[in-house]
């Protein structure tokens, strides 16, 4: 018998509009110390079925119409309360996709992963604490005694990361559940959490649930998969054996679907754009009474660069290493030091007020295109809004046809301007913030992370209507990004960062196939470690 069964699973949701089929009848098992995928895109129901099997959805208003979900015979579905309290964190734990909000902002390290020792094990004071602290060093945290009074906000990504899978192993499950564990991850992270969760899951005999869009962990980690679409399991089977003969036209669409190949050869352009000389930006770091000046984080240290009309220049570095801070300076959001000059001007010596006439030319697309937008304004109303500031000149009338043109050419139907932000994917909601960046006719975006949370084949429709409209308008980018495959289809020079500072920088080939620093090597290592085996299986 399989340590979990999950029988022609349904998952249901009562709406205003009716009833929306999440799960219409999935079926999968796992055993004890084997690692099972479930992949496919965003609304294919993986989620939910993980969720399923937790018990954790909003019931009443999410219903099983029919299916069965046994952890060692034991059905879950209907099950009391006491008896998931049993299972849930205890037997059977899970990794949520994005820390930072499943992570209680008010409480530190220690009291978090000390709550659920306390209810689940009876654990407190110092029996407590030094199970912690045996938790953190197993999951690689490092300076563990000062993590401890640490909060969420104060660790990196991958710090929160491991506190999260700490929590989960708290108390030495049979199944662990990883949503998404390594989405916003740098290369270099996702690398050590995979690895980590490796070497967990053979010192603990655990088995792993894995929920993901992206294809190439599938492939490097996973022993079997399930392909997910619209509700159904379209195929199953090892992964190594899916990955190299996918049978199912779903799956091979998905295969092939990945941002691939590198930059289309930029236009002639003599003149330079923006030219960036010795950019530093270093925060004060203050202590005492009087909060008196110590010292300084160097966030970006003597960075310089040039970007041509046309051109994309890729900028790539773990967290924390100054990409998205160069990115706000350049467009003047933060203060910095050293000289920025675009198209001729001195950008370095302008106030806030001065740089409003420049603000149409110099556009951004943020990371999360879901927090960037606001939820209280029509699709219409958020592209129209820079309009409405710098062309004041304009008539409703034209006003709404340039709207209209510009959610067409990033392959939105006009109709759908009246609606709201909540009502699209997140696909559609990038589309949306690179037509907010674009109504406008800039000349320069900074594009941060567009594509890390999107589907590999959203990620690729991104990444040509990015070139499309790059063609079109002679745009000049910067794209700041962890994915180096889609840094490598986009950009023409690459910006490598460490600490704030550049450790490497040049044409876009160079730097993939032949890197010079150590730093570079590593991080390129990181990402052919995850890509070769999917490269190799969809190229088979």
């Amino acid at each position: 018998m399989s340590l979990l069964e999950v029988k022609d699973l349904a998952t249901h949701f009562r709406t205003e509009n009716g009833v929306v089929e999440a799960v219409k009848g999935s079926s999968f098992t796992l055993d004890k110390g084997e690692t099972l995928a479930l992949v496919g895109e965003s609304g294919s129901g993986k989620s939910v079925s993980a969720l399923s099997v937790m018990q954790l959805l909003p019931y009443p208003t999410a219903f099983h119409p029919k299916g069965s979900v046994r952890f060692e015979g034991t059905e879950l579905i209907g099950a009391g309360e006491e008896t998931m309290r049993g299972i849930r964190g205890n037997r059977i734990s899970m990794i949520f996709q994005e820390p930072l909000t499943s992570l209680n902002p008010l409480h530190t390290v220690e009291k978090q992963i000390g709550e659920i020792l306390e209810v689940h094990k009876g654990l407190t004071g110092d029996a407590a604490l030094e199970r912690v602290i045996e938790l953190l060093n197993l999951v690689g945290l490092g300076n563990v005694t000062a993590r401890l009074k640490a909060y969420p906000h104060e660790l990196s990504g991958g710090q929160r990361q491991r506190v999260m899978i700490a929590m989960a192993l708290a108390n030495e499950p049979d199944i662990l559940v990883a949503d998404e564990p390594t989405t916003a991850l740098d290369v270099t992270i996702q690398a050590q959490i995979l690895r980590l969760l490796r070497d967990l899951q053979q010192r603990l005999g655990m088995a792993i649930l894995l929920i993901t869009h992206d294809l190439t962990i599938v492939e490097k980690f996973a022993d079997r998969v399930c392909v997910m679409t619209q509700g159904d399991i379209v195929e199953t089977g090892a992964a190594k054996e899916v990955f190299a003969n996918p049978q199912h036209p779903y799956t091979q669409r998905l295969l092939g679907a990945a941002p691939s190949g590198q930059a289309p050869q930029p236009p002639e352009a003599t003149e330079t754009l923006i030219e960036v000389e010795d950019l530093k930006v270093h925060f004060p770091i203050t202590k005492g009474f009087f909060r008196r000046t110590v010292d300084y984080v160097r966030a970006v240290d003597e960075v310089s660069f040039a970007l041509k009309p046309g051109h994309t220049l890729g900028v790539v570095g773990e967290s924390g290493s100054g990409k998205t801070t160069i990115g706000l300076s350049i467009l003047r959001l933060i203060s910095s030091q050293g000289r920025i000059q675009f198209g001729g001007d001195d950008l370095s010596e302008r106030s806030f007020d001065q740089m409003r006439p420049l603000r149409r030319e110099l556009q951004i697309v943020f990371q999360d295109p879901f927090g960037s937008l606001s939820p209280r304004l029509s699709v219409g109303q958020i592209v129209e809004e820079g309009l409405l500031v710098h062309e004041r000149q304009l008539s409703e009338e034209d006003r709404d046809a340039r709207v209209c043109e510009a959610l067409e050419e990033v392959g939105l139907d006009p109709e759908t301007r009246h609606r709201y932000p909540h009502e699209f994917s997140g696909g559609q909601r990038q589309r949306i913030s690179i037509a907010r960046a674009l109504v406008l006719k800039p000349r320069f975006v900074v594009l941060d992370e567009p594509t890390s949370a999107l589907d590999v084949s959203v990620q690729a429709q991104i990444v040509d209507l990015l070139r499309d409209l790059q063609a079109k308008y002679n745009l000049a980018y910067m794209f700041i990004s962890h994915d180096l495959r889609v840094v490598r289809a986009l950009a023409h020079d690459v910006l490598v960062l460490k600490d704030g500072k550049v450790v490497e920088h040049g044409p876009s080939a160079q730097i993939f196939d032949d890197p010079q620093t150590d730093y570079t090597k590593a991080l390129m290592a990181a990402a052919f470690e995850l890509e070769v085996a999917h490269v190799d299986a969809v190229s088979s």
